[in-house]
């Protein structure tokens, strides 16, 4: 375990990774340091309360022995939209904070939990998860590791891609690059077949103000996509484009994945459209386009450009089956704390449930009526 101690008043703090802080009582911590190590006072300490050290925020580690299911929601566990691709949501949290983000990532007026779940968990549950595809579908199984936030900061990560490349057809992962380095991009060559690439500009001014942070580093991310490009890992370059900030940026990247060799395999672009969504972030006058407009401009700067699922080999595959029903009228035992304020997670019929607009707190039951059940995500409003 790599981690560092420090002390703060009547509070022990360890980080692990760089990504988990652990905060015991100093009190408790004197009482067993004597006694046992470090590494056992972590593990067994009843007392401690976690957090994401990167975003600050709390933190839920979902293990096998914590009876929460990997099924049920966006940020946490396994996703099954019916088809023969897994994504796989290994935690949440964000180094950047991208201007546009969908999910109010990285540092968020709106979150305030993060989760993070155990690698052998997560394995396991994607192992049973591909067999139920297996006995339905003819189709190769892809495990796509992305998330609400930045993949590269899960701690296992290593450990996680080199499991899936066991169970898997097909190993792809998301990340905005910050994170790689060239030792990195060897040691995961063979594991890994696709790193789709979030690279939204080739000037540094735009790439920082795209970004919400001062410190990106697009030469660094550059740099990463050249030793991706020239490994035997396939490289495909993900921009979103945002009206208003970047329109002159998609031909200049398009240029610079064709000069490396990105899409060896697979396309070489994912051009994706800017969109608003409710909880996520708008930019100052950056204005929507709507498909039609997309398109032709995608038409204009180069061919090949729109994606259709076949690209990928993405075809349906049966989906898990439901557990609830629109509509239907439930009595949930809340055990979490929720992504957003006034919202928690339930666990009933081996999936988690989202319950908004709510002040029951942990341990408490409440009546709701599940409002969506789409993908096996649920979601519930109390009544």
């Amino acid at each position: 375990m790599d981690y560092s101690k420090t002390i703060d008043g009547n509070k022990v703090i360890f980080v692990i990774n760089g990504t988990i802080e652990v905060k015991i009582p100093k009190k408790i911590y004197d009482r067993y340091s004597g006694r046992y190590d470090d590494e056992e006072i972590i593990s067994s300490c009843t007392k401690k309360e976690l957090y994401n050290a990167v975003t600050g925020r709390r933190l839920y580690y979902i293990s096998e022995e914590s009876d929460i299911p990997l099924i049920g929601h966006t940020a946490f566990g396994i996703i099954d939209r019916g088809t023969n691709l897994l994504q796989v949501r290994p935690s949440s949290g964000c180094n950047l904070n991208c201007i546009f983000c969908s999910v109010d990532e990285g540092k968020s007026r709106t979150k305030v939990t993060d989760y993070m779940v155990d690698v052998d968990y997560l394995a396991k549950k994607f192992e049973e998860i591909a067999d139920f595809k297996r006995r339905n579908c003819i189709a190769p199984i892809e495990a796509h590791i992305d998330g609400q936030g930045e993949p590269f900061l899960y701690p296992y990560i290593e450990k996680l891609i080199k499991k899936l490349h066991e169970m898997a057809d097909i190993v792809s992962i998301q990340t905005n690059g910050i994170l790689l380095t060239e030792d990195l991009i060897k040691r995961i060559d063979g594991y890994v077949d696709r790193i789709n690439l979030s690279m939204h500009s080739m000037d540094e001014y735009t790439a920082r103000r795209l970004a919400g942070i001062k410190s990106y580093d697009l030469s660094h991310v550059i740099e990463m996509a050249e030793v991706i490009a020239s490994s035997g890992i396939d490289l495909l370059i993900a921009p979103v484009w945002v009206p208003g900030y970047n329109d002159e940026d998609m031909k200049k990247i398009i240029e610079f994945g064709e000069r490396i060799g990105a899409g060896k395999k697979w396309k070489a672009f994912g051009i994706q459209k800017y969109e608003k969504y409710k909880f996520g972030r708008k930019p100052k006058s950056a204005k929507m386009m709507n498909f039609k407009t997309f398109y032709r401009k995608l038409d204009e700067i180069g061919e090949g450009l729109k994606l259709y699922p076949e690209d990928f080999g993405i075809v349906k595959c049966a989906s898990l089956p439901k557990k609830f029903r629109v509509g239907e009228r439930v009595r949930l035992k809340i055990e979490m704390h929720g992504r957003v304020r006034n919202e928690m997670i339930a666990v009933a019929r081996g999936r988690v449930v989202q319950i908004i607009n709510t002040h029951k707190k942990v341990g408490d039951t409440v009546n709701a009526r599940i409002t969506r059940n789409k993908h096996n995500i649920y979601v519930a409003r109390e009544e």
